[in-house]
């Protein structure tokens, strides 16, 4: 059964959870691109060969693909803010391992550790989901699955800044002490969520998840430096093909699996997911390309001349564009839902990548690429979470949510990679120094042009607008809100929550479970004691609610599973019950 906690409710949420659970969000992403402008001196700092410096930034992206759906999952049996506040606490020990030491080994395992953070993020917006009304519910997870973008493309400038004028280890200091503010906020304004998944860990299918994405993106990630046909890399790729697919057999066999694979097959999940690597490989170009074409020297005859810092602050406003994107993402999708928002989101990276092939040749330019890629990223990357949210239990919200930002992860793995092979077959040997050419550039620009139109055509195959289904997605206000639930026609269970004397009951949690006990969705009811609960599929349920001050009820009811709603009132016990 679900199990609940008390400890802090999530209706006592402030309207401070929003902005501190965005910042945890934007402060584990800048652990993606801290090292960025230090790239190329790597191996001098640490005292290493080029091929072994890549391990620094190669164990960050590998923990964290490895970490957000273990931490999803995690955060859905125990406690969501629980785990985000893990996350980053582990985020701060690497930074400070990091911080004191220029041993490769050491940074290594430093890294590793920053990069087990990225998991905060899906925990994030499943908090926003169990704890925030509706009408406010939209443009929050926007801007946390933003973030990801937010904190990459500000950590640019800053971390040049850093890195030009003092020690690069004060980059981990920084980090460091980001890590700790964003701890302090979470713990003074953040409440738990009383949303729990039924069932125990799946420790086994966490192992072999883990194995198959490292045996994947190992040799994705150092397939430039071992040879795309070597034995190692063939070798990688064909063992983590036999183990995903062992995995995958073990998790259907599995009671209570890490990832549920039918859920995940559903076409709502399944195209949102294959649409999230197309867009993660499109915002990965745009993070390798620019800050190199910005900082060549002007002699080569078509670079810039810029300095690291200015680079960096040409390309912020990727990052910045993206976060003011998500007030714009509440009202469009308010009105047309995320499935007509991602297809306008990927349209606009199209035309900015387009544009891109002959905007290359000043630096106001790159201006100009940066805003207009960073409003089409935020719009697409805003509109997956609703998409994900709007199709799974919310027991299975934060697994469900770890598993589409490893999608991205892996979209970005593969951009680096097949670019970082562009960039260096194009390039040309000046003195002994390979130096990337306009070729190269425009390549990659056409490349991520691909990347788009794959991503349209996967977002074409998404299931059409249901108004109803999940109304607090969409809903930009109340008003809104109650609109969509009076216009509702949903597969599903629908009515009011009431009181022993017929008022209605607020922010009541009502719980659908199925014949196995299982939870099979849940929601808090609106302002005039309306909720709206959809079913995976017909049969017996038992609708469940409970709120401060009343006694539990649960009703048994029988959905045939077609497209009509079954009204369902439920009036709640007089009694008042202990918190």
């Amino acid at each position: 059964m679900t199990q609940t906690t008390t400890e802090r409710p999530a209706g006592r949420a402030s309207g401070a959870v929003v902005p501190v659970l965005a910042f945890a969000g934007i402060v584990v992403a800048v652990m993606q691109t801290l090292l960025v402008p230090v790239i190329k001196d790597l191996p001098q700092l640490l005292d290493t060969a080029p091929s072994d410096a890549t391990w620094v930034l190669t164990s960050t992206l590998l923990s964290g693909a490895v970490a957000t759906p273990i931490m999803g999952r995690l955060g859905d049996l125990y406690g969501k803010r629980r785990m985000l506040i893990t996350s980053l606490a582990v985020m701060v020990v690497g930074a400070l391992v990091s911080a004191f030491t220029s041993d490769l080994l050491l940074m290594i395992a430093g890294r590793t550790l920053q990069g087990f953070a990225m998991g905060a993020i899906p925990l994030g917006i499943g908090l926003m989901r169990d704890m925030l009304p509706r009408e406010k519910l939209g443009s929050a997870m926007a801007l946390m699955s933003s973030s990801i973008g937010v904190g990459g493309g500000l950590a640019l400038p800053a971390a040049a800044l850093v890195a030009q004028h003092t020690d690069w280890h004060a980059l981990f200091y920084g980090a460091a002490g980001l890590g700790v503010l964003a701890i302090a906020l979470t713990l003074l304004v953040v409440p738990e969520s009383q949303t729990r998944a039924e069932g125990s860990f799946d420790l086994p299918g966490a192992l072999g998840l883990s194995t198959g994405l490292v045996l994947f993106l190992l040799p994705i990630t150092k397939g430039s430096d071992w040879g795309w046909t070597s034995g190692t890399t063939l070798g990688l790729f064909a063992a983590a093909a036999v183990v995903l697919v062992l995995w995958g057999v073990m998790e259907l066999h599995v009671k209570a699996p890490l990832v549920d694979l039918r859920t995940t097959a559903r076409p709502a999940v399944l195209f949102t997911n294959l649409a999230s690597i197309m867009v993660g490989v499109s915002f990965y170009v745009v993070s390798l390309v620019l800050p190199q074409l910005l900082q060549l020297p002007k002699s080569t005859g078509y670079g810039l001349g810029q300095s690291m810092v200015v680079a960096g602050l040409l390309v912020a406003p990727l990052g910045l564009t993206m976060m003011f994107t998500a007030p714009v993402y509440a009202r469009l999708s308010a009105k047309y839902g995320p499935k007509v928002t991602l297809i306008l989101g990927l349209l606009i990276i199209a035309i900015g990548y387009g544009a891109g092939l002959g905007l290359m040749s000043a630096p106001w330019q790159s201006l100009v690429i940066s805003v207009l890629l960073g409003a089409g990223i935020g719009l697409a990357y805003s509109s997956l979470p609703a998409l994900i949210v709007g199709a799974v239990p919310a027991s299975e919200t934060g697994a469900a949510n770890g598993l589409n930002t490893l999608m991205r992860s892996i979209g970005t793995s593969v951009s680096s990679a097949v670019i970082g092979m562009v960039l260096a077959n194009t390039a040309d040997n000046v003195g002994g120094v390979e130096i990337p050419t306009m070729h190269g550039f425009r390549l990659s620009f056409l490349i991520a042009t691909g990347a788009v139109a794959v991503g349209l055509l996967l977002a074409l195959f998404l299931p059409g607008r249901r108004p109803a289904a999940h109304p607090q997605l969409r809903a930009s206000s109340e008003e809104d809100a109650n609109l969509e639930r009076a216009e509702a026609v949903l597969r599903g269970f629908r009515g009011r929550v009431l009181a022993a004397d017929g008022s209605p009951v607020a922010r009541a949690k009502v719980t659908l479970i199925d014949r196995r006990g299982r939870q099979a969705g849940a929601t808090l009811s609106a302002e005039d004691g309306a909720y709206v609960l959809t079913v995976p599929a017909g049969g017996s349920y038992v609708v469940a609610a409970r709120a401060q001050g009343h006694g539990p009820l649960a009703s048994s009811a029988t959905h045939t599973g077609d497209d009509r709603p079954v009204d369902l009132d439920l009036s709640l016990p007089g009694e008042t019950v202990s918190a």
